[in-house]
């Protein structure tokens, strides 16, 4: 989940507030973050929605790219 911190940062947000606004807890989202727990589908579609970015970019820390 590389992106996830990246633009979690970027936006001058913590992770308390993060996990507030998506009902879930800090240490869920710090796992997710530092890749020690996998998100659920759902849950990526709802931080996909949060961040405003793509599912793609929360996993890999850049947008889809066609080759």
């Amino acid at each position: 989940m590389k992106g996830l911190k990246t633009i979690r940062k970027q936006r001058n947000l913590n992770q308390l507030k993060v996990a507030m606004d998506l009902n879930i807890s800090r240490e869920a989202l710090s796992h997710y973050e530092n890749g020690k727990r996998e998100p659920s589908l759902d849950m990526l579609k709802k931080l996909s929605k949060y961040f405003n970015v793509s599912i793609d970019f929360l996993i890999n820390g850049e947008e889809f790219k066609k080759r």
